[in-house]
C-alpha cells in the first residue's frame, strides 16, 4: 500500500466530497454550473499534482525560479542562468568588458529544455556594473535584459535601460523580525511613490518612507497598497506596462529603500501589499519580454491570443508550465525579499476571459460557464493564492476583477479561486452615475443601501468610492464631480458658496456609507480622502513633461485657511469611529429604516447607528427611530462644524429612547433625533 505525502494527503482533503461542492452550497443559484466549477477545482489540482511532483514537494518549493535564474554571487564566483530554448547563443556584456562578446563571459546550453549558464570567478564582475545579454538565434540576434534580473537603471542622458549587478557588501537587516497584518477591517491606503510627494518631480522610497508613511500611520490606515513597484519603461504608464518583474523600480531609489519603507511600515503596524501586474506585459524587447531569443511566443500566447487588443501589451500563456513558473516565482520572490505582505492582482477580468471581458455584459450565470473562459488562466489565480497562503498563511490578497466572476474570493476547498477579497468595484461606478446623471432630490437611500451592500455572502470584498481610476486625466474625481472649478476660487475658509458646501457635505457622507457597511475593507486612494483637487497626468508629450499633476499637494490639507483639512478630518475621525466596534466588518448591517421620500437612511453595526439625510433642503425635527432600548452618544456627525459643517445639532446630549408598548417584547423603542439636511450623524449604544 502506498504511503501518501503530507502534500497528496492535502490535495485529497481539498477535493469536496459532499454531495454539492461548497461553492454551489453558498449560492443555489450555481446548480447548473456544478460540473463546470468542479471542472476547474480538479484541473486546478491537477496541475498542482504535476507541478508538484505528485506530492513529493510543495508549492512553495516549485516557486523557486528566483534563486536558480538570474545572476547570483555564489563561494566560488558568480553564476548566471537564463531560460532561452529557442536561444543559439548568449553572451553577457557590460561595464566589466567593455560591452562586447569574448568567450570568457559566453553562457553554455545546459538541456534540451533551453537554460543557459555562465560561471564567472568573483573577480569578473562587480556590485554596481552595469550590463545586458547579447542573445542570438536563426536568422536572428538581439540586446536584451535577462528575464529574471533583480535590478534594471535608466541611463538619464541616453534614457536606456541596463541591468545591474546588485550585490552591495551589506545585506539590509530587518528591525521588524515578524509581522502579522490586522485585517479587522482591513484598510487600504492605495499609493505610487513617484507622485507621493508635493514637489514636481519623481519621488523616493525614502521621502514616502519620512514624509507620507507617517500620515498614512496618524490616518489611521492598515494597509498600503503600492502601485508601480515592478520594473516599467514608461512612467506614465502607472506602473502598468511591466518590463522587469523581479526587478524594484529603480526611479525610487535602492532595493535597501524600499526594504527599509516596508520595515517601517510594519514597525508602524501597516501591512504593505503590492499592485502586482501577472494580466500582461510591456511590449517592449530590448527592455521586456516580448522577444527575448527570437521566439515572441516564448511567455505569450501564439496566434490572434498573443496581443492584448486594448491595452497595446502582450498576454502571458498560463497554459505553459514555464510560463507558471516564472509568475509563481515572482509571487514568492517578493514576499521573501522584501517581505511584502500580499498582493493586489491587477487586470483579472482581462485574465479570466478570452474576450478579456471586452464587450461582454455578464448578464446571468451562464455568462461565466460558457466556454469563454480561460481555464489556464483561471488555474494559474488559483495556484498563485494557494502558493501565497502557502508561503504566509496571513498574506492578504484582492482580486480587481469588474465581470462577478462566482467563486473568484471563495476558499479553495469550496470550489472557488482562493483570493482573500475582490474589489467592489460596482461601487465607484455607481456614485459616479448618481453624481452624474442624478440631481440631489432624485438620491435614492433605498438604491445607496442596496448598493454598498449588494455582494455575495461567501466572498468578502473592498469597498470604496473611488482608486487611481478616478482620479486619471480624462476622469475626475468625486470632490471634482462634486465642486469643479470652484474649487479653485470658493475652498478658502468664509469664502465657500452653495457648490462647495454641497461638496463638502456631500464627499463625506459618500465616504462614511460606503466605509461603515463594508463586509472586508475599505480603500482609498492617496490625497483623495481631503479632497485633492484636479487629475493626475503623468509626464508626456502632450503636457511639455511636466510634473505639475504627477504629485500630492499636501500643503493643501496641512493649510488650515483651507477646507481641505475638514475632510482630511473627518476621513481619520471615520476611520477611529469605525474601529470603535470590534471586527465590524463581520457585524452584520442591520438596516432600520429608509424612506426615499424623506432621503433617510439609518441601519446598526454592533452597537453604532448609521444615520443619512441625503435631502438637499429638509431637515426633520423629532424623527424616529426604533432602536434597541437605551442611550446614546453621538460619535461622528458630518455637520458638525470642525468637519466643516453647520453644527446645527448638539452632539453634546446623551439621546434617550422613548417608551412604546407595542416593542417591549422586541427590547426596542424610539430614538428621536433632529437631523439636518445633507448630513449624516453616527451613535453610540451607552
Amino acid at each position: 500500500m502506498a504511503v501518501k505525502t503530507k502534500k497528496s494527503q492535502a490535495a485529497a482533503k481539498a477535493k469536496p466530497t459532499a454531495k454539492h461542492i461548497g461553492l454551489v452550497k453558498n449560492d443555489a443559484y450555481l446548480e447548473p454550473y456544478e460540473d463546470a466549477i468542479k471542472g476547474r477545482h480538479d484541473h486546478a489540482l491537477w496541475k498542482l499534482d504535476n507541478l508538484t511532483n505528485h506530492g513529493k514537494q510543495n508549492l512553495t518549493d516549485f516557486a523557486n525560479g528566483h534563486k536558480y535564474y538570474g545572476l547570483h554571487k555564489t563561494t566560488r564566483g558568480w553564476v548566471f542562468r537564463e531560460w532561452a530554448p529557442n536561444a543559439t547563443e548568449i553572451y553577457l556584456v557590460g561595464d566589466f568588458n567593455g560591452w562586447k562578446e569574448s568567450d570568457k563571459y559566453k553562457a553554455k546550453r545546459l538541456n534540451e529544455h533551453g537554460d543557459w549558464e555562465l560561471k564567472l570567478s568573483a573577480k569578473a564582475i562587480k556590485h554596481g556594473d552595469l550590463y545586458k545579454m547579447h542573445v542570438y538565434w536563426d536568422g536572428g540576434h538581439g540586446e536584451r535584459i535577462p528575464a529574471w534580473c533583480n535590478r534594471v537603471v535608466q541611463d538619464e542622458q541616453t534614457k536606456i535601460f541596463s541591468a545591474q549587478v546588485w550585490n552591495p557588501e551589506k545585506e539590509y537587516e530587518w528591525k521588524k523580525k515578524t509581522f502579522k497584518p490586522t485585517k479587522s477591517p482591513l484598510l487600504i491606503y492605495e499609493c505610487h511613490i513617484g507622485m507621493a510627494q508635493d514637489a514636481e518631480k519623481v519621488g523616493t522610497y525614502n521621502e514616502f518612507r519620512e514624509n507620507v508613511l507617517p500620515r498614512i500611520k496618524a490616518d489611521g490606515y492598515n494597509c498600503i497598497q503600492i502601485m508601480a513597484i515592478q520594473e516599467h519603461p514608461y512612467y506614465g504608464s502607472f506602473g502598468y506596462h511591466v518590463s522587469s518583474f523581479f526587478a524594484a523600480s529603480s526611479r525610487f531609489g535602492t532595493p535597501e529603500e524600499l526594504k527599509a519603507l516596508i520595515d517601517q511600515a510594519h514597525k508602524d503596524g501597516i501591512a504593505v501589499i503590492m499592485d502586482i501586474v501577472h494580466s500582461h506585459a510591456v511590449k517592449n524587447e530590448m527592455e521586456g519580454l516580448g522577444n527575448l531569443a527570437g521566439d515572441p511566443n516564448q511567455y505569450f500566447y501564439p496566434g490572434e491570443r498573443h496581443e492584448h487588443p486594448a491595452w497595446d501589451s502582450l498576454c502571458f500563456d498560463y497554459g505553459k508550465d514555464d510560463v507558471v513558473h516564472f509568475l509563481l516565482s515572482n509571487c514568492k520572490y517578493w514576499m521573501e525579499e522584501f517581505r511584502f505582505d500580499g498582493f493586489r492582482f491587477d487586470g483579472v477580468t482581462s485574465m479570466l476571459y478570452y474576450s478579456h471581458g471586452l464587450g461582454e455584459a455578464f448578464c446571468n450565470y451562464g455568462d461565466y460557464f460558457n466556454g469563454h473562459q480561460d481555464d489556464n488562466a483561471i488555474c494559474y489565480l488559483t495556484l498563485a493564492n494557494l502558493l501565497i497562503h502557502e508561503v504566509n498563511p496571513n498574506a492578504i490578497t484582492i482580486a480587481e476583477e469588474v465581470s462577478g466572476m462566482p467563486g473568484l474570493a471563495a476558499k479553495f476547498t469550496d470550489g472557488g479561486y482562493g483570493f482573500d477579497y475582490r474589489m467592489a468595484m460596482n461601487i465607484p461606478d455607481y456614485w459616479i452615475k448618481t453624481i452624474k446623471e442624478l440631481p440631489d432630490e432624485a438620491w435614492k437611500p433605498s438604491s445607496i443601501f442596496w448598493e454598498v451592500t449588494n455582494r455575495r455572502s461567501d466572498e468578502h470584498t473592498i469597498s470604496y468610492c473611488e482608486s487611481h481610476d478616478q482620479a486619471l486625466v480624462g476622469d475626475k474625481t468625486i470632490i471634482f464631480r462634486l465642486i469643479d472649478s470652484d474649487m479653485y476660487w470658493h475652498f478658502r475658509k468664509g469664502d465657500e458658496n452653495e457648490r462647495v458646501h454641497r461638496g463638502i457635505a456631500l464627499h463625506k457622507m459618500i465616504r462614511l456609507v460606503t466605509a461603515s457597511t463594508i463586509n472586508g475593507g475599505y480603500l482609498n486612494f492617496m490625497g483623495n480622502e481631503f479632497g485633492h483637487p484636479e487629475w493626475i497626468d503623468f509626464p508626456r508629450e502632450g503636457n511639455g513633461w511636466s510634473y505639475k499633476y504627477a504629485r500630492r499637494q499636501w500643503n493643501l490639507v496641512d493649510n488650515k485657511e483651507l477646507d481641505y483639512h475638514y475632510l482630511g478630518d473627518f476621513d481619520r475621525a471615520m476611520l477611529k469611529t469605525l474601529k470603535m466596534v470590534r471586527s465590524i466588518q463581520s457585524k452584520p448591517v442591520q438596516e432600520i429604516w429608509h424612506n426615499d421620500g424623506d432621503q433617510i437612511l439609518a441601519y446598526m453595526r454592533g452597537d453604532l447607528i448609521f444615520i443619512f439625510n441625503f435631502n438637499p433642503t429638509k431637515s426633520f425635527t423629532d424623527y424616529g427611530f426604533l432602536v434597541p432600548t437605551g442611550s446614546y452618544d453621538v460619535v461622528l456627525n458630518t455637520d458638525a462644524k470642525e468637519f466643516g459643517g453647520n453644527g446645527l445639532a448638539d452632539d453634546t446630549m446623551t439621546h434617550l429612547t422613548n417608551y412604546d408598548p407595542a416593542y417591549v417584547t422586541e427590547h426596542k423603542e424610539w430614538l428621536k433625533l433632529y437631523v439636518p439636511a445633507r448630513s449624516a450623524v453616527v451613535l453610540k449604544k451607552n
